[in-house]
């Protein structure tokens, strides 16, 4: 069992488990005893009244020790947050492999008789997020960018695509521009409606009105980009404090530990849960491990994109990669071990925060500029870049090491 999953529960004889399988329109119930005896499965619509029928069907039941959900944050997320409110104490399992749906077959009540098993035996089962918290709010947000960034990469290439069929003379008008002055010079393009050739005029507009909800969509992901850097500065000054943690990686790592980190239990939970903890692949006298491709790979990429950071720029990551590549390791091992260390370093960060106090928000700027000093003077004398100072003076980045060399080197200037 993964370290970030429940402890093997304990159940008396009078107790019952229940199990929940779940769809968009319906949520079907399996209640179990604790020697794992069917007593009865129930179907209930997946609305607000549906819930209020579904905690008055387990209430008159008896006492329901523990519920196992499917889902609890897609089609179960509204279920889960109606059963917490009502005082039951939900777990996540995970939906049985499909060798086991083979053998046993499946139906809503079958699935969900398999969901309250899970619970019984502590296989699969998980503490599911708290969904009442700013990480939640963290969620919405990065989600909604991800998408309409996503969205302007497909508007970008429909528009390489269509310009290399367009009319020579627009086509040549354009040739050579990167993607970013390429969007630009079409979303402020006028296109003339006297054209005499109607293909011309008709390209024209069409690729004006695409870079134009090109440069749309990226507006609104930046502004979706402020309110979380506004939230996690209020909530999670400490995990944008820690090297290499932007505010979309921090994001990312906040939404994969959820709104109650002491669900995870250990750094090797957090660890197990990012697919960054080798899985042992032993065999008789063959003692070795392998990648774990497991996990959230969301996660996991936040963290690939710390070590990354700390590799091109911490002279300590740096120093650290050449003495393990001198021992005989590839850099990919040497990145793997790195990524279990941050990953750690995260966890600790998240599960006991600093004091908030202590992490200065000074603004520096007047003072600097009252010396006479430009952010690039700044950033040689301290050898970082010139977006770190800003990101202080700003407040958007609270970096304490950081910001103390900064105040003190500006005090003895």
């Amino acid at each position: 069992m993964n370290g970030h999953l429940s402890p093997l529960p304990e159940f008396g004889p009078e107790d019952l488990v229940a199990g929940v399988d779940t769809h968009a329109d319906t949520h079907t119930f399996a209640v179990l005893t604790a020697q794992g005896g069917v007593i009865t499965t129930e179907t209930f619509p997946a609305d607000g009244r549906g819930y209020g029928h579904a905690i008055a069907f387990l209430t008159q039941i008896g006492s329901v020790a523990a519920i196992g959900v499917e889902g609890t944050n897609s089609y179960g997320a509204g279920l889960t947050r109606a059963l917490i409110g009502a005082g039951f104490d939900v777990k996540e399992v995970l939906r049985p492999i499909r060798q086991v749906r083979r053998l046993n077959g499946r139906s809503d009540p079958v699935d969900a008789i398999a969901a309250a098993r899970a619970v019984l035996a502590g296989d699969g089962v998980s503490q599911v997020k708290d969904t009442s918290t700013p990480a939640e709010q963290v969620r919405f947000l990065l989600a909604a960018r991800s998408r309409l960034l996503r969205t302007t990469t497909t508007i970008a290439n429909s528009l390489i695509s269509l310009l290399v069929t367009a009319p020579e003379d627009l086509r040549a008008k354009y040739r050579g521009l990167a993607t970013p002055a390429l969007v630009a010079r079409l979303g402020a393009s006028r296109p003339s409606e006297h054209l005499g050739d109607p293909v011309h005029c008709t390209a024209a507009h069409t690729l004006k009105h695409l870079a134009q909800a090109h440069i749309d969509a990226r507006q609104r992901a930046k502004v979706l980009e402020d309110q979380m850097l506004t939230i996690l500065n209020t909530h999670y000054p400490h995990l944008l404090a820690v090297y290499g943690v932007g505010p979309i990686v921090a994001a990312q790592l906040v939404v994969t530990i959820g709104g109650n980190p002491d669900r995870v239990r250990s750094e090797a939970a957090f660890a197990s849960l990012c697919g960054v903890a080798p899985i042992p692949a032993s065999s008789g006298k063959t003692t070795r491990y392998r990648l774990n491709r497991g996990g959230d790979r969301r996660g996991n990429a936040a963290l690939h994109r710390i070590v990354l950071i700390r590799i091109q720029r911490d002279r300590r990551t740096q120093a650290y990669l050449q003495r393990r590549i001198s021992e005989g390791k590839t850099t990919r091992e040497v990145i793997r071990c790195l990524k279990h260390a941050v990953a750690r370093e995260i966890y600790r960060v998240m599960t006991r925060p600093p004091n908030q106090e202590s992490i200065p928000a000074t603004n520096l700027a007047a003072l600097r500029n009252s010396r006479g000093l430009t952010l690039t003077h700044v950033a040689q004398a301290l050898g970082t870049w010139p977006a770190r100072i800003s990101d202080i003076e700003k407040g958007k980045r609270p970096l304490p090491d950081l910001t103390e060399r900064y105040k003190n080197w500006l005090l003895a200037a």
